[in-house]
């Protein structure tokens, strides 16, 4: 009977064992021993953030897998990830390291991506997107906390009792103090100042507050603003002539570089001071007339001849003037 018991017992307590163990193993897997493995994804990342095996993979916050290893790859370093069967996770979904909280454990976030796009199979690679490690911005806290400081003690110096010179409102008094007058005497100058242009006096004053002055400056302005208005265009017109010159257009631009009429434009000047140059000399009619006196007294004793016969023209017939006409002139 005792031997019965005993053994009964022992029975008992390896059951109970073999139940202690599968509940361990259940656990430390997920559940997953006799249950359809799904399929594997690979995300590498240059920094897990302390991700480790058997860290759940979220989807919204929804558990949808695990990371089954994590292992070193060339230049980074890569989670194997198991993803739950009848999970459909499109090619454009990101995996990032998030954390549940500031003193929780990591896990593997994946964003739903574009339901049309085609699906990742097993074996594929996520697309990743690095995450702020919660210790970086920690330790930048901490840094920041210590440059506030260090900025803190500088104004408490600035503000505070130190130093040859004593703090800053001790300077600004001093300096108050020391330039007093000069302060003084500057404000009473500025009182006068503006009293005089509220009064209207001087130019400034009439300017303010004299309305035809005003209206005479803006006026004066406006025909400034003319005047350059005016020399702007004369400019325009003047680069357009000049260039009208230099590409030959025109009686001036002709002669300036159009080598045939400067020629025969030189030829017509050396022409024209010939001919004065022969009038000057005496040669020719014209340079007689000019030159000789005695051409210009027997034209002058003709014209008088001429006026004689013409008095005598008034009592005689047309036959009769015209011998009387010539017979004075021959």
């Amino acid at each position: 009977m005792n031997n019965t018991s005993q053994t009964i017992r022992v029975g008992l307590f390896f059951l109970l064992g073999l139940a202690l163990a599968w509940i361990t193993f259940e656990s430390l897997n997920g559940g997953r021993i006799f249950k359809q493995q799904g399929y594997t994804l690979v995300a590498g990342f240059a920094n897990l953030k302390g991700l480790k095996t058997g860290d759940e993979v979220r989807m919204a916050g929804v558990k949808v897998g695990a990371v089954k290893l994590t292992r070193l790859a060339a230049h980074r370093v890569e989670a194997l990830i198991t993803i739950e069967p009848g999970t459909k996770i499109p090619n454009d979904a990101v995996a990032s390291v998030e954390q549940s909280s500031l003193l929780g454990s990591n896990y593997l976030g994946v964003t739903f991506g574009t339901p049309t796009n085609p699906l990742l199979q097993d074996g594929d690679e996520i697309k990743t997107k690095p995450t702020v490690d919660m210790s970086e911005v920690i330790a930048q806290l901490g840094s920041l906390g210590s440059k506030l400081e260090s900025v803190i003690g500088e104004v408490g110096q600035a503000l505070g009792t130190g130093g040859e010179n004593g703090n800053l409102f001790q300077r600004l008094d001093q300096l108050v103090t020391a330039n007093g007058p000069k302060l003084t005497e500057t404000i009473s100058n500025l009182q006068d100042i503006t009293a005089k242009i509220k009064n209207g006096d001087g130019t400034l004053g009439r300017l303010v507050n004299d309305p035809k002055m005003h209206d005479e400056l803006l006026a004066t302005v406006t025909e400034f603003k003319s005047a350059a208005a005016d020399a702007r265009t004369f400019m325009a017109d003047s680069k357009t002539i000049v260039a009208d010159l230099k590409s030959g257009r025109g009686t001036i631009g002709t002669l300036l570089y159009d080598e045939t009429t400067a020629a025969n434009l030189k030829i017509s000047m050396q022409n024209i001071r010939d001919v004065t140059t022969k009038i000057n000399s005496g040669q020719g009619t014209l340079g007689k007339l000019l030159a000789d006196d005695q051409l210009y007294r027997d034209a002058q004793g003709v014209m008088k001849k001429a006026d004689r016969a013409l008095d005598g023209l008034s009592d005689q017939g047309p036959i009769t003037a015209v011998g009387i006409v010539a017979n004075a002139l021959f």
